[in-house]
């Protein structure tokens, strides 16, 4: 299976006619909660006739700070009205005393573990489904005891959760942080892959990378989705664009990609009905 991201300048296109190498779409059900009028209804008309899953920016699972329990009621509503049975989030934080729209590092510690860990179980019973989590792009490590692989994979075994895998992310701080992604990418357990993001980004220097999802997917990236399907198996996977946007056709050749990837490993996509 192959998703896209939707943003909402695609809409217009979208609701007139969705290309037959989208399976799925992702949102941010921040940026869809609280809109009524016009854009519920088109984003309604979609979800009827479309699978969804939402992926999160600011639960901010890492905060030191309470869980915002008031948001989390209102996402298990907003996932009833859509149908919306998968829903990820960052490894990350994004807030303090007060909100900093950016994904915090947290900081690779056995004490963070059990704090993150917590969070998962107290998010999951909240909303009686399951919270899939994504390994982040990371720009510094404060306090680092653990791997970024080991503290990942503690989490996934700990929460008893899934795993967002997103591959950019792992080609970024591979370059960043001076790791061999392709050896961090097969020691994560393929018990807990529950869908892949891919994504562009943006060469700030020739040893730092900055996660932009504002360019074209480039061959190593593409060629370490190619490893994930060899380790992990086939799961579905979402091409991510925030800005930057080309045409749909544009767009189309990388689920295209994708689809090929999928097909070479073994995956056969069903036509649609």
């Amino acid at each position: 299976m192959v998703g896209l991201g939707l943003r909402r300048e695609m809409l217009d296109e979208l609701l007139t006619d969705v290309p037959e190498q989208i399976d799925f779409f992702e949102v941010a059900p921040e940026n869809w909660l609280k809109l009524g009028g016009r854009y519920k209804k088109q984003f309604k008309s979609l979800t009827n006739a479309h699978n969804f899953v939402c992926h999160g920016l600011s639960l901010s699972i890492g905060s030191p700070e309470p869980l915002d329990i008031d948001f989390i009621k209102a996402l298990k509503g907003f996932f009833k009205e859509h149908d919306i049975r998968r829903y990820s989030e960052h490894l990350s934080y994004c807030s303090g005393k007060g909100h900093m729209y950016d994904l915090m590092p947290i900081p690779f510690t056995e004490q963070a573990i059990k704090h993150v860990v917590t969070r998962i179980k107290q998010v999951q019973d909240i909303l009686e489904q399951p919270l899939t989590i994504e390994n982040v792009s990371y720009y510094a490590a404060p306090g680092q005891e653990l791997s970024e692989l080991e503290f990942t994979t503690e989490i996934l075994l700990q929460a008893d959760c899934k795993l967002l895998l997103d591959v950019n992310n792992i080609y970024v701080n591979s370059i960043n942080h001076g790791y061999n992604a392709v050896e961090f990418l097969e020691g994560l357990p393929s018990d807990r892959v529950d869908y892949i993001h891919i994504a562009g980004h943006y060469n700030e220097a020739d040893d730092l990378i900055v996660d932009t999802h504002g360019a074209d997917v480039i061959d190593p990236v593409w060629a370490l989705l190619d490893k994930t399907y060899e380790f992990h198996g086939v799961s579905p996977t979402l091409l991510e664009r925030d800005f930057n946007i080309p045409p749909m056709d544009v767009l189309v050749k990388e689920l295209d990609k994708i689809t090929q990837l999928q097909s070479k490993h073994g995956f056969i996509k069903q036509k649609r009905a």
